[in-house]
């Protein structure tokens, strides 16, 4: 579709409106003003989207995805129409990218189709969980709470993702510290220690030796260790994009030491959080397991989930389908069948994600606690080995000289 800028009358209010619209044609997106009440006075066919900048500025977070998806619930929930939902969403909204697409949504609502698949034209934007909970709330008639449900989980998935990012973001902070004091001590004082010995015809130790070799490659061929760092960053980029990169990293976020644990309670917390979600909606077991194996973003759990599934199919009970599942912590299929004895999967779901969350929640405190003294001591060995490595050669000549 293209995009039209405009300038036209509303109806009801009598006041002009600026703004842009999305439509196949200058004519289709004058249709679509008079179909939302509004006499179209200038429609132009914006050219261009505002540089790769404002791609950048203008990116479409999940902050901005909530707000749309709670203020879109509350109006189909007071009663308005959903195309003109849309529209009054679309006009409240500050994120130029986010209102591009609304406008795309609306259209496509206004030309027959329902939200659900609207939503599906943007899969960079809105995930299959999104989608999957907007069509069960059609099919059901709660589509209000289904969007509600929705921006429920966003936050959660958000709050949990947040955390975990504060938690890594630390220690890379702090290597890279470590890293600017072992190039800075290389690059300006190690050279000023080999001058010394050089004018006093004496032999550098053997560590200094090293540090003295290691700046003068560093200093020398400093463009070679970018290029090598460059090219090979790329090629291990390009490896995680391969499936065996993916399985490489995947399973490397579930066997790191320290970090392992808290990745499976993060993917079993989400698991069960969506699975929650899809359930209380009217969303089918096999249909929630292949969404939901699809959002968990880790390709040993998700094909746990598909075999699970499978399972399933055949006539097995979840907690059943679950259990023999290594990469499964104990407790999802333990609570599940508790569930299934109960009637009430969803809810006992809804209580495997909150005790995972607040495990989460402690866990990371206790990492964010232990880290910073280990890196601290690390800091020091390595900053002290190097001042060590320089300070013990002049010590030595001092005391030679005195001598």
């Amino acid at each position: 579709m293209k995009k039209f800028t405009y300038e036209a009358r509303d109806q009801a209010t009598n006041k002009i409106v600026k703004s842009s619209i999305q439509a196949d044609s200058e004519t289709a997106a004058a249709r679509l003003l008079i179909k939302q009440g509004f006499v179209p006075l200038n429609v132009k066919e914006q050219i261009g989207d505002g540089g790769f900048l404002s791609k950048i500025t203008g990116r479409i977070t999940t902050k901005d995805k909530v707000v749309f998806t709670r203020q879109l619930a509350t109006l189909i929930g007071a009663g308005l129409p959903l195309s003109q939902s849309l529209h009054t969403v679309m006009e409240q909204t500050q994120n130029k990218q986010l209102q591009s697409v609304v406008q795309d949504i609306s259209a496509s609502v206004e030309g027959g189709r329902s939200l659900s698949e609207s939503f599906a034209k943007h899969p960079t934007v809105f995930s299959e969980v999104f989608i999957a909970l907007v069509s069960a709330g059609e099919l059901s008639g709660t589509l209000d709470e289904s969007l509600q449900r929705v921006a429920n989980q966003q936050e959660k998935d958000a709050a949990i993702a947040s955390k975990i990012k504060g938690a890594l973001t630390y220690p890379v902070i702090v290597l890279f510290v470590i890293f600017g004091v072992m190039i800075f001590m290389l690059v300006t004082v190690v050279p000023q220690v080999e001058k010394l010995y050089k004018d006093l015809h004496k032999d550098l130790p053997l560590l200094t030796q090293i540090m003295v070799d290691a700046a003068n490659v560093l200093s020398n061929f400093w463009w070679l260790a970018i290029l090598i760092i460059g090219i090979g960053g790329y090629f291990f980029v390009q490896f995680l994009k391969t499936e065996n990169g993916i399985k490489f990293a995947d399973t490397f976020k579930l066997k790191v030491p320290l970090f392992g644990k808290l990745f499976q309670k993060l993917y079993m917390a989400r698991f069960a959080r969506t699975g929650q979600t899809l359930l209380g909606t009217g969303v089918s077991m096999l249909d929630m397991m292949k969404v939901t194996s699809r959002a968990i973003n880790n390709s040993l759990v998700e094909k746990a989930i598909i075999r699970a599934a499978d399972k399933v199919q055949g006539g097995k009970a979840l907690s059943v389908a679950l259990e023999p599942e290594p990469v499964i912590a104990s407790l999802v299929p333990q609570m599940i069948k508790i569930g299934e004895q109960s009637g009430r999967i969803d809810e006992m779901m809804g209580k495997v994600a909150q005790v995972y969350e607040d495990e989460l929640d402690e866990q990371i405190r206790t990492i964010s606690t232990l880290i910073e003294p280990v890196l601290m001591v690390v800091l020091a060995v390595v900053a002290g080995g190097m001042v060590g490595a320089i300070l013990f050669p002049i010590y030595s000549l001092v005391n030679g000289i005195n001598v």
